[in-house]
């Protein structure tokens, strides 16, 4: 049973520390043998500005002084997960799953295919909206292709990290993300492509960009359907 908890808006550190009491408790479970009475949580939320580098980052992809991040409010971790550095911001939707990969769809999960399956949650949400998301090889998280113009661009990081199966940190979908952000930064590591929203790419379809509220509703029945939770709010 997945439990979703809605965390709202919460600073960075509050939330990895609530993540890694989560972490701690159902490896202990694992290690212990009693993983089926609970399989995990889906922590969902929103981060003031925030930067985050992963372990196997670079230092030099932040492109600004600590000090000039202070300066516009924001605050910078260097962090466990896989990937490189990343924005976390109002308007992005944040989701930390903590799972027993074992217990996923009967003969349970390798790291590949979670990962995979992350992904797929968030192209069948954003396609609700009419956005086209995809995988790009070696290059994890969403991807919308070059069009108009305008790069190759992710809509949303993805960074993990597992331990006997059990996994932390996750994903962040830009929804309404003030995209100046990621300015400071070159996002993921990466120095060729861009960054994007949903409200970036609705701008001037004539759809109405949904809130972040929408969007969090919509992507927990495709996380549900592709984890194979009993949602419990």
């Amino acid at each position: 049973m997945i439990e979703v908890r809605d965390e709202g808006v919460i600073d960075y550190g509050t939330a990895w520390e609530r993540q890694r009491s989560f972490f701690d408790g159902l490896l202990e479970r694992v290690s212990a043998g009693a993983a089926d009475e609970a399989r995990g949580v889906l922590m969902l939320c929103e981060h003031p500005h925030v930067y985050t580098l992963g372990k196997s980052g670079r230092e030099n992809n932040l492109l600004v002084s600590e000090a000039f991040l202070r300066s516009i409010g924001a605050t910078y971790y260097r962090i466990d997960r896989g990937g490189d550095i990343t924005y976390h911001g109002y308007g992005q939707l944040v989701g930390y799953p903590i799972l027993d990969l074992s217990t996923i769809g009967g003969h349970g999960l390798g790291l590949r295919e979670y990962i995979d399956r992350l992904e797929e949650s968030v192209i069948a949400t954003i396609a609700e909206w009419g956005i086209e998301g995809y995988r790009v090889p070696h290059a994890t998280g969403v991807w919308l292709p070059a069009a108009g113009g305008r790069p190759e661009r992710k809509i949303c990081a993805i960074g993990v990290r597992a331990s006997r199966y059990v996994t932390m940190h996750g994903f962040a979908l830009n929804v309404t993300t003030d995209l100046k952000y990621f300015d400071y930064i070159h996002p993921c590591g990466f120095r060729d492509k861009g960054v994007t929203s949903l409200a970036a790419e609705l701008a001037g379809t004539g759809s109405p960009v949904p809130t972040l509220a929408e969007v969090k509703r919509v992507y927990v029945g495709h996380f549900m359907r592709l984890f194979g939770g009993l949602a419990i709010e």
